[in-house]
């Protein structure tokens, strides 16, 4: 009976040491960028952006400060360029929403998100992400407004639409 007793004041013990522990919290998904996304394919290479005063910047200048790149990573073998902000140099490439949002592993969000897609001829516009999503898979988009050289530089503009707003030349 006495070992019974040693056995099970260890097992209390032990018990008592494990809930003494501090509980870690489980961690908070990555807070990505997922409101818009821009795309240039230029050079043969492809640059990629979350972020619109990034982008803006790079039209400007034609560079980014910080960037992330993947060489060889494109459809075609080009090199990918993911413009990054200042705050997202320090992060992991798990945690940029372009690199999710190019890579398929996030969603924009539903209301308000904007999207380019500039391949050089035509430029592809997006204001819901499911359609940007389906045509990031390949998936044709039924709904389209287009404009033959209506881009800043004589491409062709897609406005890729919703069914709802099919009936609409896209005003914003």
């Amino acid at each position: 009976m006495d070992s019974f007793r040693r056995s099970f004041a260890a097992l209390a013990l032990s018990v008592g040491v494990i809930a003494s522990l501090p509980i870690q919290a489980e961690e908070a998904a990555p807070a990505y960028n997922v409101n818009d996304y821009y795309e240039v394919h230029q050079d043969k290479r492809i640059y990629v952006f979350d972020d619109a005063s990034t982008f803006k910047e790079f039209l400007s200048s034609g560079e980014t400060p910080f960037r992330l790149t993947r060489i060889g990573a494109g459809p075609n073998k080009e090199t990918v360029v993911f413009g990054l902000r200042a705050m997202d140099k320090e992060r992991k490439e798990a945690e940029l929403g372009g690199v999710g949002l190019y890579d398929g592993k996030a969603d924009g969000i539903e209301e308000a998100f904007y999207a380019e897609v500039n391949d050089g001829k035509r430029i592809y516009v997006f204001d819901d992400a499911k359609n940007f999503k389906a045509f990031r898979t390949g998936v044709e988009t039924p709904f389209r407004y287009t404009e033959i050289g209506g881009g800043p530089h004589g491409e062709t503009m897609v406005y890729v639409l919703t069914k709802k707003a099919a009936d609409k030349k896209p005003e914003a």
